[in-house]
């Protein structure tokens, strides 16, 4: 079914037909240099819009960016770098030299006794062929592999051989590096803050729990109770009372 025109239409083309070829023409011509755009500029730089930006200096592109570049305008430029900080078992977490010296020769007390730094298990029939703060890390552990069966407790703070393996990979060491006064101690840091002397020290864990938890990594510390955390195991006993462990850590973190 076909429309009739309207009541006194003129024949021939309406105004309506006229005026759409003129309204699209208008649309399509480009903007006058005045007018506002929602992308400014020639067609070339609307075009050169949609595509990623010319570098400025360094590299960086001259305009914030959603998808390139790593400016600082970018949406998905890398987030300023965090301040490095220590890690957990890190020995520069200990928060006081001093006191962690005095912890070190406590523990050193109850575990090595006078022969210090070169102090092994007295259970170790076969002895080190030397000092061992004059060995390598890789000395010691051939010691151990050529003298199976009996403890091999070493040092200052009494490594057994899993200990020493995990800390010397933990921290990088080669074989090669001598177990010095200076090595044994950075050992013994770490386990220091494993245990949470970081913790303790900014007050989120009791001198009571820190000192059972130090009694756990070194037998020769005791429990409350005044035994060892590995009492009878491999002949361990406790070389202090808990009364003697608890003064001193009074007097070394006082408060």
């Amino acid at each position: 079914m076909f429309s009739r025109p309207f009541p006194g239409a003129a024949a021939g083309p309406s105004a309506m037909a006229m005026a759409i070829p003129a309204l699209l023409c208008a649309l399509l011509a480009p903007p006058p240099a005045s007018a506002q755009s929602l992308f400014p500029g020639s067609a070339d730089s609307r075009r050169a819009a949609l595509l990623p930006a010319p570098s400025g200096e360094g590299g960086q592109p001259r305009t914030a960016s959603l998808f390139t570049g790593t400016g600082a305008g970018s949406l998905f430029a890398p987030l300023p770098a965090p301040a490095i900080t220590a890690r957990p078992t890190d020995p520069a977490i200990l928060p006081g030299t001093g006191a962690a010296d005095r912890l070190r020769h406590l523990i050193a007390e109850a575990e090595a006794g006078r022969a210090g730094y070169d102090a092994v298990n007295h259970g170790a029939r076969i002895q080190p062929p030397r000092r061992p703060s004059t060995m390598t890390i890789g000395e010691i552990y051939d010691w151990i592999a050529a003298t199976p069966g009996q403890p091999h407790a070493i040092g200052r703070y009494q490594f057994i051989p899993a200990t020493l393996r995990r800390l010397i990979r933990a921290q990088g060491l080669d074989p090669g590096a001598v177990f010095s006064p200076a090595l044994q101690d950075r050992l013994a840091d770490q386990l220091l803050a494993e245990a949470g002397l970081g913790s303790f020290q900014r007050g989120e864990m009791t001198r009571r729990t820190f000192m059972k938890r130090l009694a756990r990594i070194w037998a020769g510390l005791p429990l409350p109770s005044g035994k060892s955390y590995y009492q009878g195991v491999a002949g361990n006993k406790a070389t202090m009372s808990w009364a003697r462990f608890e003064a001193a850590m009074a007097q070394i973190f006082p408060g």
